[in-house]
């Protein structure tokens, strides 16, 4: 029986007694006579070609059993506590194409589980464990708005059948990371740093966007053996930076970088499933100007209030206005605002700069469920909407800490003509910055029964970043 996997020499050992601990815990906030069953992620083809997009398996599928192939299902026996495999029952010409047809036999060596049948084996399968019901997930992904994939195979029908106890129960398990998810973590949360730092030390003024990124991706999955990211990569220059989600098809990081601006790169690999989601924010001469230390340094303000603040019982919601409360601040020494702080936030001033949320769950998804579970606060009204979740925190979740600056036209022209918010920003000042972009600090953090570790290892201050960035390709 094999105990553990990785990708090779130097990559983290993923023990398989994670998902088998996912297991127990499910188990035990379930009844016997229950059987859950999960279907995994299938194959997508590129519209109508036979070309198919590298398979990333759904990630509820993964916390449970770890099983990368696509087309499969897993059933789970609260009473015995057995877990049950179920592979497609592939042709045989699939071994010239594609490799190796494992026996069920050896599926079970490789990913720890007690019974492997074929698919369509599933439905007789399930009557022979004779189950009082089947429960199935379905439930609403509060970032995305979509649903959860329900299991569907021939002859559900035939089985009393529930769609709403399993989703809270596994949603909220997913929430609290066990000691193994969190050494997988750790582990792709370093790969990352390590990346994110390979960039800075590349990048200088003539680079592509597009070039940086790629470093980025070659450290994380030649080193760190991650071969996805968990994320469309965000290398915004300039007034990029200003865009939150830039990267995307409409914009994908092809900008070329000019002496004086500042870089927003928003990077994340990929572990076993599990995400990272780190951003750096640097000058790409590697030097400050004082106008971006200013803002940098406001971000950086907002990041330590928060690390300082956070434990377990403090509400997230809380810990938005702190870090707003000490960036508007630092911006008010720096004359970019004047006015009462509390005055601000009370006319919506932090969401003029700072449109998002502080940050957001962190795991096996990068927007990890659990954010607005039945039992949790419910999402709140106004510029606090934007926050992925509101609850209180826990020791054992992950989280990312990412506070933000950003001048972003839509937004200034708003407030210029808000009479209500214009009265608290230094126009002559706030104008200079215009085409500044922004400033964003993201930290993935595990919440502990004192506070904060964190697992994001990059320079952070502004000497750390010119001191590091002094041995990179801008001064050689």
């Amino acid at each position: 029986m094999i105990e553990a996997w990785s990708m090779g020499p130097g990559t983290l050992e993923v023990p398989l007694s994670l998902f088998a601990k996912n297991r127990e815990r499910l188990t035990e906030k379930l009844q016997n006579g229950q059987v859950v069953v999960l279907q995994g992620g299938d194959d997508i083809s590129h519209y109508d070609t036979d070309i198919q997009y590298v398979f990333r398996q759904e990630a509820y599928f993964t916390w449970v059993c770890g099983v990368r192939e696509p087309g499969c299902y897993f059933a789970l026996d609260v009473k015995t506590k057995k877990a049950y495999l179920f592979v497609p029952r592939l042709p045989e010409e699939y071994e010239v194409w594609m490799g190796k047809l494992l026996t069920c036999c050896e599926f079970k060596k490789i990913y720890g589980i007690e019974e492997v049948h074929y698919v369509d084996e599933l439905r007789d399968i399930l009557k022979s464990l004779n189950p009082d019901t089947l429960l199935t997930l379905s439930g609403p992904n509060t970032d995305s708005g979509l649903t959860a994939k329900e299991a569907v195979f021939e002859g559900i029908d035939e089985f009393k059948v529930d769609n709403e106890i399993l989703f809270p129960i596994i949603a909220e398990l997913r929430v609290i990371k066990t000691p193994e998810e969190i050494e997988v973590m750790r582990y792709v949360c370093k790969v990352s740093s390590d990346a994110h730092k390979q960039v800075m030390l590349f990048a200088r003024p003539g680079l592509m966007e597009y070039q940086c990124e790629s470093v980025f991706l070659d450290h994380c999955y030649r080193v760190g053996g991650c071969r996805h990211v968990s994320y469309t990569c965000i290398c915004g220059s300039g007034h990029n930076g200003a865009t939150l989600h830039y990267g995307h098809a409409a914009a994908p990081n092809a900008k070329m970088i000019h002496d004086g601006e500042m870089c927003l790169f928003d990077m994340g690999g990929n572990y076993a499933g599990y995400a990272a989601d780190i951003t750096c924010s640097f000058p790409a001469n590697g030097k400050f100007t004082n106008d971006q230390k200013l803002i940098y340094e406001a971000v950086l303000a907002a990041r330590d209030a928060v690390v300082r603040e956070a434990k377990p019982g403090v509400m997230w919601s809380d810990m938005h206005l702190t870090a707003n409360r000490a960036m508007l601040e630092h911006l008010k020494k720096g004359d970019l605002l004047k006015g009462d702080v509390e005055e601000m936030i009370k006319n919506g001033v932090n969401g003029v700069l700072q449109p998002h949320g502080l940050g957001h769950l962190l795991g096996l998804d990068v927007h990890d469920v659990g954010g607005y579970l039945p039992h949790c606060p419910p999402r709140p009204s106004g510029p606090l909407a934007r926050l992925r979740t509101a609850r209180a925190l826990k020791a054992g979740m992950v989280l990312t800490i990412e506070p933000g600056c950003y001048f972003i036209h839509r937004l200034l022209d708003g407030a210029q003509n808000n009479p209500k918010q214009a009265q608290f920003f230094n126009w002559e000042r706030v104008n200079q910055f215009r085409s500044f972009g922004g400033v964003r600090i993201e930290d993935d953090v595990l919440i502990t029964e004192h506070g904060v570790d964190n697992l994001t290892y990059v320079p952070r201050t502004v000497a750390e970043i010119e001191d590091f960035m002094a041995n990179g390709a801008n001064f050689k």
